[in-house]
């Protein structure tokens, strides 16, 4: 047995895991890199999260995925290096982190790797006929493999899309195996750049729980001040507590045909963008707003959509949700969801929970290769409902 595979099975083997778990959301911000300890797996997981950071992304490189990022066009050969160099450049900053934290790369079992998605393309999206969904996430495993020394799995995505699956999101599977609750409803919700949720009953089995993209989180808000305020976003929603909540604008931006569509669905900033602003303040004639009142009503809309969900989602019953990605970190955002939920629900963060808000995905990611070592399917549970419980990851060794 070569000896890559004799450690991959002595790591699935072992009681308790070392998986750095990797994060580049649609936002561009940065990586999110958490260093998890995890035993068991399914229900019986435990998470440890021994260390995490984000490593910003400086602006040459944000450049860098702007240049593709969800552009129907691109440049295939800049496409085809970049998803080198881009992997390369993720594996300097595990290297960077793991020696900060002073921890020896050879203690480390696996990478879980998201990549960096540069396009999303569930069939909804798209008019080619003959396709189905897709999706596609850059920074290559191989090079993050061969740049720290460990193995690493990555694509988390297609095999979901294979299965049946739209490929996102995925944070049901960790969501239920680490935080589901027998005596609390609970929803998970993320505020990146596209916010999502998982719903997850007291007591409730796989088939049970309900995950969805709901729209917008940050991806407008930050597209907008990047282009025309030279920020990447706008910080404890300073431009937009000065603004006003222009409600015709906000109509239009409500219309979106996504944001009415049964859940489970997915989006991304293929939809939510500044083209789908201009156009819904073209049809409202708001064309001449300021900054401060366009980022009001941006801020507003997003709100409006995540509660829209919500509320339809479950009503009546005592719902706990637990808050995380950078949309927790805005305080006008927060605010406004709280005002338009109905009053059964309550908003925490995810901290309550023991994760950090701003670590969640990345620790979800390192729930996924753990699954992926250590886990068992129950396919023909999961199959009638059309979310495949299939082992997702492909392994990418250092040599």
């Amino acid at each position: 047995m070569h000896v890559h595979i004799t450690k991959l099975a002595d790591s699935a083997a072992r009681q308790s895991k070392y998986i750095i778990g990797l994060m580049s959301g649609t936002s561009l911000d940065g990586l999110d890199i958490a260093l998890c300890r995890i035993s068991g797996h399914g229900r019986a997981t435990k998470i440890e999260v021994l260390q995490f950071t984000t490593c910003d992304y400086p602006k040459e490189v944000k450049d860098k995925i702007r240049t593709v990022f969800a552009k129907p066009h691109v440049d295939l050969a800049y496409l085809t290096l970049l998803n080198g160099w881009l992997g390369r450049y993720h594996g300097q900053l595990v290297i960077q982190a793991l020696t900060q934290w002073q921890v020896d790369s050879k203690d480390i079992d696996v990478i879980a790797s998201h990549g960096q998605t540069i396009y999303h393309c569930p069939a909804h999206q798209h008019q080619y006929s003959e396709f189905g969904d897709g999706t596609l996430q850059i920074a290559d495993a191989d090079h993050i493999a061969v740049t720290t020394g460990i193995t690493t799995l990555s694509d988390f995505r297609q095999k979901h899309i294979a299965a049946g699956g739209e490929g996102a999101p995925l944070a049901h599977y960790g969501d239920y195996y680490y935080f589901s609750s027998d005596s609390e409803h609970r929803i998970l919700l993320n505020m990146g750049g596209i916010a999502n949720l998982t719903w997850l009953p007291k007591g409730a089995k796989f088939n049970e729980v309900v995950c969805s993209d709901i729209g917008a989180g940050n991806t407008i808000m930050d597209a907008y001040m990047y282009r025309y305020c030279a920020q990447e976003y706008d910080k404890n929603a300073q431009l937009a507590l000065q603004g006003r909540i222009h409600h015709e604008l906000l109509a239009q931006l409500m219309s979106e045909p996504f944001i009415n569509r049964l859940g489970p669905k997915t989006t991304g900033p293929e939809v939510f963008n500044l083209a789908m602003l201009a156009k819904a303040q073209a049809r409202s004639g708001t064309c001449s707003l300021s900054h401060m009142d366009v980022m009001a009503t941006l801020n507003a809309f997003s709100a409006r959509v995540i509660a829209k969900y919500i509320n339809n989602l479950v009503e009546d019953e005592p719902v706990t949700i637990y808050a995380s990605g950078g949309g927790y970190h805005n305080p006008l955002l927060v605010k406004q969801i709280k005002e338009a939920l109905n009053e059964n629900f309550v908003l925490a963060s995810s901290t309550e929970l023991g994760i950090d808000p701003d670590a969640k995905e990345a620790v979800l990611f390192a729930i996924l290769a753990n699954e992926a070592l250590s886990g068992e399917s129950d396919q023909v549970q999961a199959a009638a409902q059309g979310k495949p419980m299939v082992t997702m990851g492909k392994v990418s060794f250092p040599d």
